[in-house]
């Protein structure tokens, strides 16, 4: 990895993660905020009850409101969280490689002593460094939330680390095939294009799978199908078989960036 290049590339695009960090924070405040208003989880569940089985599937709201980390994984996880995540990975992976391709600045970075392969490094590593400091800041402020905003004694800290983890570990999938398409493209829409096509599918997928089970089958093709809040709140997934799973995905994905990007011939 090239530090000078990191350096430079993380001032540049430094404003724009902190926006994605600090919204997604302030959204979990909200939400922890929210919790008390509607604490009565009897309640809430007698009226989720009333909802069509698929409807509360495709949100993660099958188990009901289990304590404050289940409205979490419903309210905030299921939905806002993906949502903000998606759009940084495809937008920033589009950013830090195939924009620079496309408006000939590349040509710069390549003529100084940096390889290509340091190069592609040092954009991949700020893209995961940016994620990584989204959901830090993410999983800070719902343990401070949790402990300044409600009073409740029903939130699971090792849960809520858990559904961070998988969480960020999905979108450290998201952002390796968006990386690595940034790296095939030599136009910034035709990046951006197809690798949010991508992403989309696979998010639609996933809804479409929980929503009915004649097509449970797509579960299969999609890694969101792979983070599923409710379920990790209620203690029903294989955390470290999903985690070491996720990781190793992500990590060929960047690997096949680099070599692609390093042998590709460049339009500058």
């Amino acid at each position: 990895m090239n530090r000078a290049l990191f350096r430079s590339m993380l001032r540049l695009n430094g404003r724009t993660i902190a926006s994605y960090a600090f919204g997604s924070a302030l959204y979990l405040w909200l939400c922890i905020w929210l919790y008390p208003m509607i604490a009565d989880a009897n309640l809430m569940n007698e009226m989720l009850k009333t909802m069509p089985e698929n409807f509360l599937s495709a949100f993660g709201l099958e188990q009901g409101i289990q304590g404050l980390n289940g409205f979490l994984a419903g309210e905030y996880y299921g939905l806002i969280f993906v949502l903000i995540l998606m759009i940084y990975c495809v937008l920033m992976a589009t950013q830090l490689l195939a924009r620079l391709v496309d408006r000939g600045s590349m040509a710069f970075l390549l003529s100084t002593p940096a390889s290509r392969a340091r190069i592609a490094v040092t954009q991949a590593a700020l893209l995961v460094f940016g994620l990584a400091l989204i959901a830090l800041l993410t999983t800070a402020a719902g343990l401070l939330g949790a402990r300044w905003l409600v009073d409740t004694s029903d939130f699971d800290v090792s849960a809520f680390l858990q559904i961070n983890l998988i969480g960020f570990l999905l979108f450290f999938v998201v952002g390796g095939y968006s990386f690595m398409i940034s790296c095939i493209a030599n136009d910034e829409k035709q990046a951006l294009g197809i690798s949010g096509l991508f992403t989309v599918l696979f998010f639609m997928a996933n809804f479409a799978a929980n929503m009915s089970e004649k097509l449970d089958w797509l579960h299969n093709v999609t890694p969101f199908s792979l983070f599923s809040p409710s379920d990790i709140a209620a203690g029903d997934v294989n955390v470290a078989a999903v985690a070491i799973g996720l990781a190793a995905a992500g990590i060929v994905f960047y690997a096949l960036a680099v070599v692609i990007f390093k042998r590709r011939d460049l339009p500058l």
